[in-house]
């Protein structure tokens, strides 16, 4: 995955440039970037995931109903 140059930072709705900041402030919004990133790579993950237990719920519906009917739904 590229790396996204990203020039300003928006905090409390106030955006800032990142070439103003010190090497230690430039440090903690490559930090903060990399958190973005992780923090919607696992909200990705959380949607992949919560849809196949909705699939996963739906089977095991179908197939109780098969069962208690005597009939195979699934088909």
């Amino acid at each position: 995955m590229r790396n996204k140059l990203i020039n300003k930072i928006s905090i409390d709705n106030n955006e800032y440039s990142i070439e103003n900041l010190t090497d230690e402030g430039k440090r903690l919004t490559s930090h903060l970037q990399a958190i973005d990133v992780q923090i919607k790579e696992k909200n990705n993950l959380i949607a992949v995931l919560t849809k196949a237990k909705k699939a996963y719920i739906s089977d095991l519906k179908s197939e109780m109903l098969s069962k208690k009917a005597g009939f195979d739904f699934s088909e």
